[in-house]
């Protein structure tokens, strides 16, 4: 996702209800968001279906690994040498 321009990517909600295919067309052009303001504070981000499934790749991906950082912590992981020999013996030669 690019970096949100605030000159640019800070719109009013009644601006963006009267040109929602524009704006539609602008996050999915630019991959950056749209944040979508109401009384003159943030309600809501429009974001580009594509950059939305990325970033939730992202975070299951970091997750995963904040996940496994804790179990390596507390002892639980195994060597890397009996994770390499695990895996080649599921492959098939």
């Amino acid at each position: 996702m690019q970096k949100l321009r605030i000159g640019q990517d800070i719109k009013p909600l009644s601006e963006v209800r009267n040109s929602m295919a524009m704006y539609i067309k602008q996050i999915h052009d630019t991959k950056r968001p749209l944040v979508i303001t109401q009384r003159g504070k943030s309600a809501a981000i429009l974001v580009d279906v594509q950059e939305f499934e990325a970033m939730q790749e992202k975070i299951e991906l970091l997750s995963d690994i904040h996940s496994s950082l804790s179990q390596l912590e507390k002892g639980e992981g195994i060597k890397h040498t009996d994770a390499k020999n695990i895996l080649l013996k599921r492959i098939p030669i």
